[in-house]
């Protein structure tokens, strides 16, 4: 297999320096991934090595807050706020077509969007991330109810941000916790203790309601778009239930769904190799590449 070549850079949306990582020819069919938390685009890490003979662009920006992307003071850290710079960034890279892949805080930010620009996106793919009120397991409804003014929530949402609790978002559900890196949870760990960063992720944490009234009009999206819909989903995921990843197929019907026995939130940590060539079969579909442009990129 093809390894990729990753370029690691950065450019400026509203007065952010965003940084990302792209592989890829830069005039191939795009797929944007979008992270979740607590992580970075360091997630799909070794999801882009594993494509690296697929003839597509791939890129992954980081948040503000998150990962290499600063976290400025001033910065308001809500969804909307966080889908205004994925859609500054889509505009400063000149992305005018391009799949999605969401997960997790990625399906928020991606689907708002996928909502205010809906001639761009071309396919999705969604991995454990919820968009229905079915797919809010017992510990999301609870961590949503949290409220910053009620005395001892600050506490448990920042719970979230321990070692502890990254260590629960990763290892819950998962039958084989030895197919878990430790290495993503401590680079986690690292940006989640720099300057600024709890307090950012604390605003969205308590912001984390505002999706659900949302939820209907993705979903009025999602039966309008008319285009491919790729669901992946780890089924132990202890925060967005099987449920939700079903839900798609009644707005999508023929949408392509997978659940995995064994996975959890992190899907990609533990079953990369069954997910990869899901992902690498659908591209042509998410993307409109024709067979045709899809081999030219591919010779380079």
């Amino acid at each position: 297999m093809t390894t990729r070549t990753v370029r690691h850079q950065t450019i400026e949306v509203a007065g952010v320096r965003v940084a990302y990582r792209e592989s890829g020819p830069a005039d191939a069919p795009v797929l944007l991934l979008l992270h979740g938390f607590p992580t970075s685009s360091h997630q799909f890490a070794r999801l882009m090595d594993a494509l690296g003979d697929t003839p597509y662009r791939l890129i992954a920006p980081d948040y503000p807050g998150f990962g290499r992307t600063e976290a400025p003071p001033a910065f308001t850290y809500t969804f909307d706020r966080l889908a205004d710079v994925v859609e500054g960034f889509t505009d400063a890279l000149g992305l005018d077509r391009f799949a999605l892949y969401v997960f997790d805080y990625g399906a928020p930010v991606g689907l708002r969007v996928a909502t205010r620009r809906p001639e761009r996106v071309t396919g999705l793919i969604v991995q454990n991330g919820n968009a229905y009120e079915e797919g809010l397991s017992d510990a999301a409804r609870a961590f949503a109810a949290l409220r910053r003014e009620v005395p001892g929530d600050e506490e448990k949402v920042r719970d979230l941000f321990s070692e502890e609790g990254v260590r629960f978002q990763y290892e819950t559900g998962v039958a084989d916790q030895t197919l878990v890196s430790p290495d993503g949870r401590a680079l986690d760990l690292h940006y989640l203790g720099l300057p600024g960063r709890a307090e950012a992720q604390a605003d969205l944490t308590f912001d984390y309601a505002s999706n659900f009234t949302h939820y209907p009009a993705w979903q009025a999206w999602l039966r309008s778009a008319g285009i491919p819909v790729l669901v992946l989903w780890g089924a132990g995921d202890p925060f967005f239930t099987t449920a939700g990843a079903k839900a798609y197929l009644r707005d999508v019907p023929d949408a392509e769904l997978h659940l995995f026995e064994g996975a959890g939130h992190f899907a990609l940590e533990t079953h990369l190799d069954r997910i990869t060539p899901l992902i690498a079969n659908a591209l042509p579909h998410l993307t409109n590449a024709s067979t045709a442009e899809a081999e030219v990129h591919r010779r380079g």
